[in-house]
C-alpha cells in the first residue's frame, strides 16, 4: 500500500506509537512559533521547566497581535518576550514585522517539516507542505524544551481537487466550499490532504488561504504537496534551497476521498455568526455595507492586495464604507509599495493598518452599531469584531473589493458590467528581501536579564483531582461555543499574562454575571462546573480559554462533543473533558445544579466509567472521557506542569 504525503511526513517523526489512526502517538518538532497573546505565557511556562535553551531546530517569536499599546500592559510583554528570545535562542519578531503566518510562510516553513504554533491558524504552513498544528502554549513550550507533541494520529481525507477556478472565484471561496460540505464540527481527528490536476493551479498565497482556513472545520491540519510552484515561491523569497518534493505514492490509501471541481465554484460568503454558515454572494446580493476589512492571516499577501488594488485603480470607496488594509507583513507592504500597489489603494480610500491581526481580533476598527462588515479574515463568532451587533460576513478579496466599489454585497462577477476586467495579480520572480526586523538571540546569552512588568505573573498552579468533585453547574451553553464566548480577545488581550485579572471576563459575551457567581462557588470550596453542547471549544488555541477557568477552580466540564486543541488544552490543566453518554441528560441539568462525581480519582485510574449525581434533581447519568493512559496521569496530577515535575 502506498503513502500519502501527511502520513510520510508524520512517519518520519513519530518518536512514540505507530502510525495508527485513531491512535495517540507522539511527534518530534522540528520548529516552534509563538505569537504574543499566547506566547507569555508560553515561555513563562517555558521558564518553569528549566530549560537553558530550546532544543528545536528553529523557535520564532512574533508579535503581532496586542501591537494596539493603550496602557503599559502590552509593550511590557514585548519587552519580555525580547529578552526570553535573546536569553533561550529565539528568533524574536518585532512589531511592525507582520502576521505569524504569513512571515513564517514566507521566511522559514520548510517542506516536509512538522511546526507546532501557540495559534489555531498555524497550519497555514501546509501550504507549502509542512504539518503544521495549532496547540495551546503549554503544549508548544513543551516542544521548545525537546518534548514531543501527542495527538491522535489522524484519519487523513484526499481532497481532489480538477478543473481550474474562473476568474472573480478565489482560493477563499474555495475554503468557504469545504466549509459548507464539512461544516465546523465532526471533524476532530483528521486532516485533509490535498491533491489532483487542479492543485498546480493555485499558488502558495492561494494554497496558504485554504489551508489557514481548514481551522474552521476543526480538522487538526491541511496539508498541500511540493511541487515546481512551492519551489518557485521559495526561490522568489531567496530560499530555493529549503525546497523538497513532496507527493503521494499513485496508490495511496486514505480514510476518505472527495472531489472538488474548481470551475463549479461560485463566489461565496461566510454569514453571522460562524465560518460554517455559508451562501452564494448571488444570494445576499444588494445588501448596504459599512465596513470592508481586507487582511489578516488568511488573505493578506502580496497576491491578494494586488488583485484587489488592481480591481480599486482609479476607483474611489463607495462613501458609505469604512475600508481597511492590513498587510500581512512587512514584506508584503514593501513589495506592493515598490510595484505601485499601496499608491493605487491609498487613492481609493482606503486605511491603511499595521502589518499586524488587528480587526481579526476585534482590537481595533472594530464597525458602528449594527454595522454589516465584510472581512477577507477567517472567523465572524459574535462579538469578536468588538461590537456585540455587528454582522460579519467573510468574503474574499475580489468580493470584498466590489463592495468597497458599490457599497453593497455585490457578486465580483458583476463588476464586469462595469467595465472592470479581472486583473491576474502574478506572483513575483523575487521578492524584494528585507529581515531587519528580526532579532536573532546572541551566542552567549549569559548577560541576558529577563524583563518582568507589574502585569506580569507566574503560570497559576493547579490542584491534584480530588477523590470526588463536588461542585455546582456555574454556567449551562448551547452548541458550538468557540474559545472567543469562553474568554475574549481585542481590549481584553493585555491581560493575558495576569490570570486573575483575565479571569474576569469569562464567559463576558454569555453572561455577564459568570465571573461573580463563578467567585462565589469557589470561595464556598466548591468546583465550578460547566455544561455544555455539540462542538465545545472551537476556534482559537488560546489556552486561557482552560488556564482562567482552572484558576477559578473548575474541574470538569461536561459536554456533548469538544475540539481538539480545546480538549488538550483542559487536560493540561487539570480539567477533564467528559461527555454525556447519552445527549439526552443534557437536557436533565441546568445552571445552579449541585453537582457530585464521586470516586473520580480512582475511577479515572482504572480507566472505568464516570457516574455524576445531580443532587439538585436527584437523578444520575453516566459520562464518558476519551483519555489515553498519559492523559490520565496528568489529569490525575493536576495537569501538565505537575505531571513533569512527577516525571523530572
Amino acid at each position: 500500500m502506498g503513502k500519502g504525503i501527511v502520513q510520510k511526513i508524520l512517519e518520519k517523526h513519530i518518536v512514540e506509537g505507530t502510525w495508527e489512526p485513531g491512535k495517540e502517538i507522539a511527534i518530534k518538532i522540528d520548529q516552534t512559533l509563538t505569537q504574543d497573546a499566547t506566547g507569555t505565557m508560553a515561555y513563562l511556562q517555558f521558564e518553569a521547566m528549566g530549560t537553558p535553551k530550546v532544543k528545536t531546530e528553529l523557535s520564532v517569536s512574533y508579535v503581532d497581535h496586542n501591537t494596539v499599546q493603550i496602557g503599559f500592559e502590552n509593550a511590557d510583554d514585548h519587552k519580555y518576550l525580547q529578552s526570553v528570545a535573546a536569553k533561550y535562542g529565539i528568533i524574536y519578531s518585532r512589531a511592525g514585522n507582520g502576521i505569524c503566518h504569513q512571515v513564517h510562510l514566507e521566511r522559514f516553513g520548510k517542506p516536509g517539516k512538522t511546526l507546532l504554533g501557540s495559534d489555531s491558524h498555524t497550519p497555514t504552513g501546509g501550504g507549502i507542505g509542512m504539518v503544521a498544528i495549532g496547540a495551546g502554549g503549554l503544549d508548544v513550550a513543551v516542544a521548545m524544551a525537546g518534548g514531543p507533541f501527542y495527538l491522535t494520529c489522524p484519519n487523513v481525507i484526499k481532497v481532489n481537487l480538477k478543473g481550474k477556478l474562473k476568474p472573480w472565484v478565489a482560493a477563499k471561496d474555495v475554503v468557504l466550499k469545504l466549509l459548507e460540505i464539512f461544516t465546523t464540527k465532526g471533524n476532530v481527528g483528521c486532516v485533509f490532504e490535498y491533491g489532483g490536476e487542479g492543485v498546480k493551479t493555485l499558488s502558495v498565497p492561494e494554497r496558504a488561504t485554504i489551508t489557514n482556513m481548514g481551522a474552521e472545520c476543526g480538522v487538526t491540519t491541511s496539508v498541500f504537496p511540493s511541487d515546481e510552484t512551492t519551489k518557485a515561491f521559495l526561490k522568489a523569497q531567496g530560499r530555493e534551497k529549503d525546497w523538497t518534493e513532496l507527493k503521494a505514492d499513485p496508490n495511496a490509501e486514505y480514510f476518505k476521498e472527495i472531489e472538488v471541481d474548481l470551475s463549479e465554484i461560485v463566489p461565496l460568503t461566510a454569514y453571522p455568526h460562524s465560518p460554517g454558515n455559508i451562501k452564494t454572494v448571488k444570494e445576499l446580493e444588494g445588501m448596504n455595507v459599512d465596513q470592508v476589512c481586507l487582511g489578516s492571516c488568511t488573505n493578506s499577501s502580496y497576491k491578494d492586495l494586488m488583485t484587489v488594488a488592481n480591481i480599486l485603480k482609479g476607483k474611489h470607496a463607495h462613501p458609505n464604507v469604512s475600508f481597511v488594509i492590513a498587510p500581512g507583513s512587512k514584506q508584503v507592504l514593501q513589495n506592493i509599495t515598490r510595484d505601485g500597489g499601496l499608491t493605487d489603494l491609498i487613492a481609493a480610500g482606503a486605511r491603511i493598518a499595521e502589518s499586524a491581526c488587528g480587526f481579526c481580533i476585534g482590537n481595533s476598527q472594530s464597525p458602528k452599531s449594527e454595522a454589516v462588515s465584510l472581512r477577507t479574515s477567517n472567523r465572524n463568532f459574535l462579538g469578536r469584531s468588538g461590537t456585540k451587533n455587528a454582522n460579519v460576513y467573510l468574503v474574499s478579496p475580489e468580493t470584498a473589493a466590489a463592495a468597497v466599489i458599490t457599497g453593497k454585497m455585490t457578486d465580483p462577477r458583476d463588476l464586469e458590467k462595469m467595465g472592470i476586467s479581472y486583473p491576474y495579480a502574478k506572483m513575483p520572480e523575487k521578492f524584494y528581501l528585507d529581515d531587519s526586523m528580526f532579532i536573532y538571540p546572541p551566542e552567549h546569552p549569559e548577560h541576558i536579564k529577563i524583563y518582568r512588568g507589574p502585569n506580569i505573573g507566574d503560570p497559576p498552579a493547579s490542584l491534584p483531582m480530588p477523590e470526588s468533585i463536588a461542585g455546582e453547574v456555574t454556567i449551562k451553553v448551547e452548541d458550538q461555543i468557540t474559545t472567543d464566548h469562553i474568554i475574549p480577545a481585542g481590549a481584553k488581550m493585555k491581560y493575558r499574562s495576569n490570570v486573575p485579572k483575565y479571569s474576569e471576563f469569562l464567559f463576558e459575551v454569555v453572561d455577564s454575571k459568570f465571573y461573580e457567581r463563578a467567585k462565589k462557588i469557589k470561595e464556598s470550596g466548591k468546583a465550578n462546573i460547566f455544561v455544555a453542547g455539540l462542538s465545545y471549544g472551537q476556534g482559537s488555541s488560546r489556552e486561557h480559554a482552560a488556564l482562567c477557568p482552572m484558576y477559578m477552580g473548575t474541574k470538569a466540564v461536561i459536554a456533548k462533543s469538544f475540539e481538539r486543541i480545546h480538549t488538550a488544552n483542559l487536560i493540561n490543566f487539570g480539567i477533564i473533558p467528559l461527555t454525556f453518554r447519552n445527549e439526552q441528560d443534557y437536557t436533565k441539568i441546568d445552571q445552579g445544579d449541585d453537582i457530585e462525581i464521586p470516586d473520580v480519582k480512582r475511577v479515572i485510574g482504572a480507566g472505568g466509567m464516570l457516574k455524576v449525581k445531580n443532587k439538585t434533581k436527584g437523578i444520575e447519568f453516566e459520562v464518558t472521557y476519551n483519555l489515553s493512559d498519559r492523559q490520565r496521569e496528568i489529569i490525575l496530577a493536576g495537569g501538565t506542569l505537575a505531571y513533569m515535575k512527577t516525571k523530572a
